[in-house]
């Protein structure tokens, strides 16, 4: 099918384009911006910089795309934003490009839900299949892993992760790594158990399920160090797929881990 991009809207003679996408009324699109097939921005989308939208994302009115990070570091240096494939940006999204000190890129990667007003700032990671709520703001360099689920007015200290299928509730406040597969909530987050239905939905075994819990409760709610507890989980439970990702998460952290 044909590109249809509307009357009203602006377009970069320098803009790369792809087949069947649809750009709406109003709508401004800079130079060197990359939108791939079948892509459908709604309208009053603002992109601009060295940005690449994936192919079949769907982007609604008033989200801002590719503009210069919040960062006083950062002095218009090269920098750009890669969207993957089959993203939903709703309205007022905002999502910046790198600033310096990072790899340059803010990423993010397929299937991922923002919800209006959602913060994305520079040099953030985000995964696949990931959802953030309304209001949900990440500052710079934050991490979140493949199918975490961030709750509505949540804001995330920068360099912090979110670990994979982790759900964090609403009016949270994170400043430390939140592990894979567990909850956590409140002003200063803390963790209250594993995400057993989010496990669920996506296929995890009652097995799964089960070894977690164990790993859980040792590295968590017993009374010892990081360095001890992974000592006993990895001579005591199954050294499965999840409890290395669990284990090896926790090696990495820099910030410090929720507990």
């Amino acid at each position: 099918m044909a590109t249809e991009i509307h009357t009203t809207a602006i377009v970069d003679k320098e803009a790369s384009i792809d087949e069947d996408v649809a750009i709406g009324p109003f709508c401004i699109i800079g130079s060197g911006v990359k939108i791939g097939k079948g892509a459908r921005l709604l309208s009053n989308v603002l992109v601009e910089g060295k940005t690449e939208i994936g192919e079949g994302c769907q982007i609604y009115p008033f989200a801002s795309i590719g503009f210069p990070p919040q960062d006083i570091k950062y002095r218009g240096e090269e920098t750009g934003v890669k969207i993957g494939s089959n993203n939903i940006i709703r309205e007022y999204v905002t999502i910046h490009r790198a600033s310096v000190g990072g790899d340059g890129v803010t990423t993010i990667g397929n299937s991922n839900f923002l919800l209006a007003y959602v913060h994305i700032a520079h040099d953030c990671r985000i995964g696949n299949n990931v959802v953030l709520v309304n209001l949900a703001t990440l500052a710079g360099h934050v991490v979140v892993e493949d199918y975490a689920y961030v709750g509505g007015m949540v804001a995330i200290h920068q360099f912090t992760r979110i670990g994979s299928h982790a759900m964090v509730g609403g009016f949270s406040g994170i400043g430390q790594d939140i592990p894979p597969y567990t909850m956590a909530s409140g002003p200063r987050a803390k963790l209250f158990g594993l995400n057993t239905v989010g496990l669920k939905r996506h296929g995890f075994s009652d097995t799964t399920i089960a070894e977690l819990k164990k790993a859980y409760k040792i590295l968590f709610r017993e009374k010892r160090t990081l360095k001890d507890a992974i000592k006993k989980v990895q001579a005591e439970l199954p050294y499965t797929d999840e409890i290395k990702t669990l284990i090896e998460f926790i090696e990495k952290n820099k910030r410090g881990i929720c507990r």
